[in-house]
């Protein structure tokens, strides 16, 4: 299977009638290895203080992330695995693998435990798989 099926199959799928605003498979390097037409931009630096904020959730709290320039604030995280962050009437998760980082991006009527569920199925099932 490849990277942009599991995009496509498993982060878009279909939920209550609704799908994730965007999504899309990320390695740790900040390339990206399959996203949803209408993912947003990344910037190197946004990766890069992701990928620290696993190490050391604590800086993410204060500051929260962004994915294209677009801030989300922490709400819950699992550490080292996986960071949830909202904005507005939407918000982000984003699930840590031993490669990728599985993101994927909400607006209601999609809720937070949604979006949590479907990434972090994919999240498990690639870490299954030793990716």
């Amino acid at each position: 299977m490849s990277w942009q099926t599991y995009v496509d199959e498993n982060l878009m799928c279909e939920i209550n009638g609704s799908h994730l605003t965007s999504a899309a498979i990320v390695g740790t390097d900040g390339s990206i290895w399959a996203q949803s037409p209408n993912f947003p931009q990344l910037n190197p630096e946004e990766v890069t203080v992701i990928e620290n904020g696993f190490n050391e959730l604590r800086s993410l709290v204060p500051t929260g992330f962004y994915f294209g320039g677009i801030k989300y604030m922490v709400i819950q995280e699992e550490p080292g695995t996986m960071i949830c962050g909202e904005n507005g009437l939407g918000g982000a998760t984003i699930r840590k693998t031993n490669l990728t980082l599985i993101i994927g991006i909400y607006e209601e009527p999609i809720t937070g435990g949604q979006c949590n569920m479907i990434v972090k199925r994919l999240g498990d099932y690639l870490i299954e798989q030793g990716l």
